[in-house]
């Protein structure tokens, strides 16, 4: 009996459980990722088993957060390997644009099955009034993040920046590799199959700055993030009519810190699992709400997206709207973001998000020369006061996009602004802060460690790269304890995955 029960046991292991994906945050991937460095490190000096275990290991675990749609991984490597080796050896253009335009279409083909076929049968049951019912349409984790990882490498061959990859089985890793699969970031194979050909080293410091990144994604991620999000954000924006203005108000400058601390905490995660196994990824973050206008702003959010839209959207529009002048770089711009927007998720309000962000960089384009004459004619432009007002400016201007982007439709964002404007009443704000004293406490203290100078920052990140392996273990084991407290809100899915 007790060999049958172990039996059962183990095959449960192996079993895809749609309301519980294999994530960073839990215990289930904690011992995998445990097992994983064990073999690892008796295998990482040998090139070939590496790979092949990181591969493995890559299967399994996508297999965990999607089930049998781990088979796009291998379909996705197909399609995007040999295109890309076809699109290299072609040496006539037509041939090489018609291969380069197939497997686009392929690539895009994928996404919009899976992500928008019932956005775009709404659409169409709204306009002709139809009654076309919904598929019943599985979205695979991170579908948008491997397929925009996968394009690019096309893309970049296409315009000869890289050669074709001779290896499939360093493709294959480069597609498959488990720390970018769910949420990011998108790397480039430029970045990424150059360290495949290296040697593998993991010293101290590797060791201490990927220990710092998992525990600063934990403390991110499942204390603040979570907390904050079941405990308050959820609920204003739910149901907003139920609260004052001054809570919609906090919930709004609540929820722009819980998708930072939710997305950054993964991509933390992320970077220090990479490290652990050797390998370099890009970072999606630098300190995002100290930006002091929009286009700061997207440079220090999500930068492997925005870097990827602005290479292969952007620029290509631009050149191609280049003969009207000003009015063709702000066309471009805007139609970047409405891309933006969408690519988040099949709904208006993504692309409501696009689309005032898009508003904000064109804004900016057609005022530039009134303001330069302005700061150069009254000498503001270097003042504290005024650099104090733009970061003050844009923050509020990113916070109210984020309550677009969060909320479920238009008319919970005009049932928001409404409390604010018409509904406010100031003197709830001491009842809440009595109230919420931890969850207001945690956004507070989010906030200022965002803001933190960098040197102090990166002094704690040497703190704990510096520490002993006893001290590092022990820290460790306090984060863990931490945020084992924070779970009695419940394990939340990191809030992109639904991205």
């Amino acid at each position: 009996m007790l060999h049958y029960f172990d039996i059962e046991k183990i095959k449960l292991l192996f079993q895809y459980d749609k309301s519980d994906p294999l994530l960073f945050t839990s215990s289930m991937f904690l011992f995998a990722f445990f097992v994983l460095l064990v073999l690892y490190r008796l295998v990482y000096k040998n090139k070939t088993a590496r790979i092949y275990l990181i591969i493995l290991f890559s299967v399994f675990f996508y297999y965990k957060a999607c089930g049998i749609y781990f088979l796009l991984l291998f379909l996705l490597t197909f399609i995007n390997y040999f295109s890309g080796k076809w699109i290299g050896i072609s040496k006539n253009r037509i041939g090489k644009n018609t291969l380069f335009i197939l497997a686009v279409l392929l690539n895009i083909g994928i996404l919009i099955y899976f992500k928008y076929t019932n956005f775009f049968i709404g659409i169409l049951n709204d306009v002709r009034s139809s009654h076309i019912t919904p598929l019943d349409v599985f979205l695979p984790l991170g579908i948008s993040f491997i397929i925009f990882k996968a394009l690019s490498y096309v893309i970049e061959i296409y315009l000869e920046n890289i050669k074709p990859v001779d290896s499939i089985r360093d493709f294959t890793l480069f597609i498959f590799y488990f720390p970018t699969l769910l949420l990011g970031p998108i790397e480039r194979a430029s970045d990424f199959l150059p360290q495949v050909e290296e040697d593998i080293k993991i010293n101290k410091e590797v060791i201490g700055t990927a220990l710092f990144l998992i525990m600063s994604g934990l403390l991110k991620k499942v204390v603040i993030a979570d907390y904050i999000g079941i405990n308050f954000v959820d609920r204003v924006f739910e149901t907003p009519l139920r609260f004052t203005g001054v809570e919609n108000l906090i919930a709004a400058y609540a929820y722009t810190l819980q998708i930072y601390t939710d997305f950054s905490g993964y991509t933390d995660m992320a970077l220090g699992i990479s490290l652990m196994l050797g390998y370099r990824l890009t970072d999606n973050f630098n300190s995002p709400f100290k930006a002091a206008s929009i286009a700061d702003f997207w440079r220090r959010w999500h930068i492997t997206l925005s870097s990827w839209c602005l290479d292969y959207i952007f620029k290509p529009l631009q050149i191609k709207f280049r003969s009207i002048g000003i009015l063709g770089n702000a066309l471009a711009l805007f139609i970047t973001f409405i891309i933006i927007g969408l690519w988040h998720g099949p709904g208006w309000t993504y692309i409501a998000f696009g689309a005032i962000h898009g508003a904000y960089l064109v804004s900016s384009i057609f005022t530039k020369k009134l303001r330069t004459k302005f700061y150069k004619k009254t000498k503001l432009a270097s003042s504290n006061s005024v650099k104090l007002l733009q970061w003050f400016f844009t923050l509020h201007l990113v916070v109210f996009a984020f309550i677009v982007f969060r909320a479920q439709s238009l008319s919970i964002v005009a049932d928001m602004l409404n409390q604010m404007v018409n509904f406010f009443h100031g003197e709830v704000f001491i009842q809440f802060v009595n109230g919420y004293k931890l969850i207001f406490g945690l956004i507070i203290i989010g906030y200022i460690v965002h803001l933190l100078p960098e040197k102090i920052k990166e002094s704690v990140k040497n703190f704990v790269i510096n520490a002993s392996l006893y001290a590092q273990v022990v820290m460790l084991v306090v984060v863990i304890w931490v945020v084992i407290q924070f779970r009695f809100a419940d394990l939340q899915p990191f809030l992109y995955f639904k991205f």
